[in-house]
């Protein structure tokens, strides 16, 4: 399983700089139950849309943006920051109000499910659920949008024959794929947009 995340956005001109690489010092696998744990509410899951999708804020623009109070959202910016999933921007470090912005370069995986205590599967199918009413309404989206959408969502899907290490290979292809086109709303050029992507594989029968 990975975290955020329609088709890649496209490669940058060769005059603007490439979308960033993810230095490797930069990619890291979230697989900590404790971490994974900080990400199953779905306020928190909407506090790292926003940050993903417009980039650093404070607790009162988030807010503001949100309709939450600011000492409520204060409390789940400290879990994910103590999950590893934000970070205060050092860029702005004489401002009256912390600035957040997620991490980037993460790859938030679980750990083997015969590794997990009851609580943690529970947490884990928790998070799951709450992904898969956002996923479903995705996909809802991209039926009913794909025709107006100028080439803005594009979508495969397939079948092959695979063993399980070749799935597992295929995950991680993907992952380093997503890392190559990886870029945070600061970094964009004006033309691009936010886009969310997803992909799974399960057995067909």
């Amino acid at each position: 399983m990975s975290d955020e995340g329609g088709s890649p956005p496209a490669p940058a001109p060769e005059s603007a700089p490439a979308p960033d690489a993810l230095d490797a010092e930069r990619r890291r696998t979230v697989s900590d139950p404790a971490a994974l744990k900080a990400l199953a509410h779905p306020l928190r899951l909407k506090l790292l849309r926003h940050l993903a999708v417009s980039g650093p804020a404070t607790s009162t623009t988030l807010a503001a943006a949100l309709g939450e109070n600011t000492g409520t959202l204060s409390y789940h910016l400290r879990r994910l920051e103590s999950g590893g999933f934000i970070e205060d921007v050092p860029e702005r470090p004489n401002s009256r109000e912390r600035w957040w912005r997620a991490v980037r370069g993460l790859d938030v995986r679980r750990p083997a499910q015969d590794e997990m205590t009851d609580g943690e599967r529970a947490v884990a199918g928790a998070l799951d659920r709450m992904r898969l009413d956002e996923d479903i309404e995705l996909a809802r989206r991209f039926t009913e949008g794909q025709g107006e959408s100028e080439g803005w969502m594009r979508g495969s899907r397939s079948l092959s024959h695979l063993t399980k290490d070749e799935v597992t290979a295929f995950h991680d292809a993907y992952l380093d794929l997503l890392a190559r086109f990886a870029r945070g709303p600061e970094d964009a050029p004006p033309d691009a947009k936010p886009v969310l992507l997803r992909w799974f594989a399960l057995p067909a029968e």
